[in-house]
């Protein structure tokens, strides 16, 4: 499957009661000034609580490609400080192994995903990755990912059906057009680091 990834916004916002609700929970939240680790936990409290709804994304933020997972706008703050967008994916559909441009908050609104975490090293000069941790997460599942920490990672529809998991990033996606900072398709794996020290990405890629 290609790791291309194709952005879309929907032309109707949603107007489901459950998610005015929770969009006015993240703007008071943001109101707070908290700080990115503490926003995303908040932030992921109250999408749990919005998952277990059913029935309020519009029939175009759930439509899929068969060719690559599919990325939909549903909602950006009016002065462009967070989004909200839905993910679309076929099984065995997946991203690249990449990092954020912001915190980020995912939720599994339908199917089956598998995040693997990866951590960054450099030995002689030479740079690859090392799996950290493989997290499985069905229906209601919501985890937190804070730039630099727990930030590079992979993502796959891994059950026989469609997944479909919602995004909460703390930047303009619209105006971006992806959540995607960096690419890592050109390091290599390596299942165990040895004596390779952990580097910081964000150092090398900013």
């Amino acid at each position: 499957m290609t790791n291309t990834m194709s952005t879309d916004r929907a032309d109707a916002p949603v107007e489901h009661e459950c998610f005015t609700t929770f969009i006015a929970e993240v703007e008071e939240l943001r109101s707070r000034r908290l700080g990115d680790q503490a926003l995303a936990s908040a932030v992921g409290e109250r999408l749990s609580v919005l998952l277990r709804t059913r029935g309020w994304l519009r029939e175009e933020h759930l439509v899929g490609r068969p060719d690559r997972y599919q990325q939909h706008v549903i909602h950006v703050a009016a002065d462009g400080g967070f989004s909200v967008v839905s993910l679309i994916w076929r099984p065995g559909q997946q991203t690249s192994i990449h990092d954020h441009v912001s915190w980020c908050v995912v939720g599994v609104y339908e199917g089956e995903e598998q995040e693997t975490r990866y951590s960054v090293h450099e030995q002689d000069g030479a740079r690859f990755l090392t799996p950290v941790d493989i997290l499985r997460a069905g229906p209601g599942r919501t985890v937190a990912l804070v730039p630099p920490e727990e930030d590079v990672h992979k993502v796959t529809n891994v059950g026989a059906g469609r997944a479909v998991s919602i995004h909460v990033y703390g930047a303009d996606i619209a105006q971006l057009g992806s959540s995607i900072n960096h690419c890592f398709t050109d390091l290599p794996i390596r299942e165990n680091p040895g004596a390779a020290p952990r580097v910081s990405w964000r150092a090398i890629y900013g």
